[in-house]
């Protein structure tokens, strides 16, 4: 088992080998206010719902964590911010905490949502994957800049698009598989000439040659499942669910969901 939902909440929450300090939650649509195609917990402020609506969904899931989250400006780059410095809506795609209760996080709706921490609780990073981001080295770009051996590192992967569904040009398996051959099992072929494209896959490779090699995860498609995920690929206007990951100074508002695998 790699996830769980919290019946209370909607949430779900990450089973994986993360030291007891570490949470670590994944929201669904359930639980908010929001109507319409952005039905119900939209966390997305840039989606085009009404943003007094996103903002009292961001404050019904705060009571949940121990600050408000480093929220970031995602642009399918490789640029990973310090989300200790409380910079806030920085341009990135990633973000890295060492302080205790800062909490990254990362927004998605088909993009993969990556969670990362090393095995003495010392530093977390949440990844916003999507194909550009993920071909271009984001995950790497993350790693490096969490400072520790990639070894001692644990990786989970969030609810994506499925690669069951996720139908791609030439042109992405060209670029994945220029720069890793191994790339070419990522992809199979469609009689249209386009490609089914596995994000999970792939972003098990990238962790693979960045030294992580515990790595669990990527079940969950969002495309397939239109009452739990939002899907940009599916409804082209939705929702965005988030991903947050933090290293926990307490007990907090958080603690009965526990992230660790049994």
């Amino acid at each position: 088992m790699t996830a769980v939902i919290d019946d209370s909440t909607g949430l779900i929450v990450p089973q994986w080998q993360a030291p007891r300090n570490v949470r670590a939650l994944v929201t669904t649509r359930a639980g908010g206010l929001s109507a319409g195609p952005y039905r119900s917990m939209n966390l997305g402020a840039r989606s085009g719902d009404d943003r007094g609506t996103v903002a009292a969904n961001r404050a019904i899931l705060r009571r949940l964590l121990p600050s408000e989250p480093a929220w970031i400006n995602q642009a399918h780059g490789t640029v990973v911010a310090d989300a200790d410095l409380g910079l806030p809506d920085a341009e990135a795609d990633a973000s890295v905490a060492r302080r205790l209760n800062v909490v990254c996080a990362v927004l998605v709706a088909d993009c993969l949502p990556v969670l990362l921490a090393d095995t003495s609780g010392r530093v977390v990073a949440a990844v916003h994957a999507g194909w550009r981001g993920l071909c271009a080295g984001v995950i790497e770009q993350t790693v490096e800049a969490m400072r520790v051996p990639p070894a001692t590192l644990v990786a989970w992967l969030g609810p994506c698009i499925g690669a069951a569904v996720y139908e791609v040009g030439d042109e992405v398996r060209r670029a994945f598989c220029a720069a890793d051959a191994n790339a070419a099992a990522a992809f199979a072929a469609r009689p249209n000439a386009k490609w089914l494209a596995d994000l999970p896959l792939l972003a098990r490779q990238r962790l693979a040659r960045a030294g992580v090699s515990e790595v669990t995860g990527g079940g969950d498609c969002t495309f397939s499942d239109p009452r739990r995920f939002y899907s940009f690929r599916r409804d082209g206007t939705t929702g965005r669910m988030a991903a947050f990951i933090w290293r926990a100074g307490d007990a907090g508002p958080a603690a009965h969901l526990d992230n660790r695998d049994q």
